[in-house]
């Protein structure tokens, strides 16, 4: 059967002060449709009932995902004692699922992304599990056509096409995954029409990415399965703590990908944006005359090509101001040049540093 898994454990630093350590950019409503990670459930449809969900996410962060799902049980929600990167948090959704259905297949995906429509999204989940369930060892993921040459972004470089149904979206055979590019490096990608942007959504058998950790990553293999078999003890918790604090965090990416032989990328039939920053709310939001995205109370003059948010009616007034992002909170306020948005983990790291903890 198909199971979900949402990985919901990101900080959201470069969305402060919006996003906080204990209501981070997955718990936001950065659209208008509900919150990020209730978007991403809703966006399953029926390709799986409700207890074929799993979310992963950060212990401290369980409280307020089961206020934003009262109706899935306890159990579909685990909460890590730390953060330990994307592959100990799969490996460990991959053994409690095949606890349960040892022949499972997972789609495995981020908490935070804006993908529609969701009608091309399900048909593309259907057929990326029929490419799984005829193969043994295969692993799916979905590439997205690059509209610039991105630095920000992975790159998945495609092979041989696989493609035998003129109906189903292209596929290729994956030739690299390659990282986060430089701007010549990213301009070649972007220009070669060879390259993906790595979307971060994978499909496979639950037991193809065990057996693919178990043979790539050892040590991090056998204090997942530690855990395993702890679970569901009165050893649960203490186990969990321990060995998961003791594992070496590593990325799902270099953990199995980049060395998994039989890979498909599957071309998205969908659009996809990873809203990493505050500048993907003006791909997501009307832009007024003088390219403002305004999602605020608002009094703009002479204003051009900001972004202006606020939680509450506090009335923002921006006078002469070109490309800067405006934020306000309850009790923080962003003032940023667009052109260094990226620039916002530090402030955090600054936040951090001088312990106004009360403002993280």
């Amino acid at each position: 059967m198909l199971h979900a898994v949402i990985m919901a454990g990101g900080a959201g630093t470069r969305f402060w002060p919006a996003s906080r350590v204990d209501r981070p950019k997955q718990l936001l409503d950065l659209t208008g449709d509900g919150t990020m990670i209730q978007a991403t459930a809703s966006r399953l449809g029926d390709l799986m009932s409700p207890e074929r969900i799993l979310i992963v996410t950060n212990e401290r962060l369980i409280e307020p995902i089961q206020q934003q799902f009262p109706s899935l049980p306890a159990s579909a929600i685990v909460g890590e004692p730390c953060k330990r990167d994307t592959a100990p948090c799969i490996g460990l959704a991959a053994l409690l699922v095949a606890r349960h259905d040892p022949d499972a297949i997972m789609v495995v995906m981020p908490s935070d992304h804006v993908i529609s429509p969701e009608s091309a999204f399900q048909s593309a989940i259907r057929y990326g599990a029929a490419l799984v369930a005829d193969s043994a060892d295969k692993i799916v993921t979905f590439g997205i056509q690059p509209k610039y040459p991105a630095e920000t972004f992975g790159y998945i470089e495609r092979g041989d096409s696989l493609t035998s149904d003129a109906e189903a979206p292209p596929t290729f055979s994956v030739a690299r995954f390659r990282e986060k590019p430089k701007g010549d490096v990213a301009r070649e990608y972007f220009e070669s029409g060879r390259f993906y942007w790595n979307s971060g959504i994978f499909i496979w058998k639950a037991k193809t990415i065990l057996d693919a950790l178990r043979r790539h990553e050892p040590e991090m293999f056998a204090h997942l399965e530690a855990i395993g078999a702890a679970w569901g003890t009165p050893e649960q918790a203490e186990t969990f703590t321990a060995e998961f604090t003791a594992i070496r965090g590593k990325s799902i990416d270099y953990a199995v990908m980049e060395h998994h032989q039989d890979v498909a990328v599957i071309e998205a039939p969908f659009l996809w944006d990873d809203v990493g920053n505050w500048q993907s709310l003006q791909r997501l939001n009307d832009s007024d005359l003088d390219g403002n995205t305004v999602l605020a109370n608002h009094l703009g003059i002479d204003t051009q090509q900001c972004i202006i948010k606020a939680d509450d009616d506090h009335l923002i007034v921006t006078l002469g101001m070109r490309e800067v992002i405006v934020v306000h909170t309850r009790d923080a306020t962003l003032v940023a040049d667009k052109n260094r948005e990226e620039e916002i983990r530090e402030v955090v790291k600054q936040l951090q540093a001088n312990g106004w903890d009360a403002h993280l």
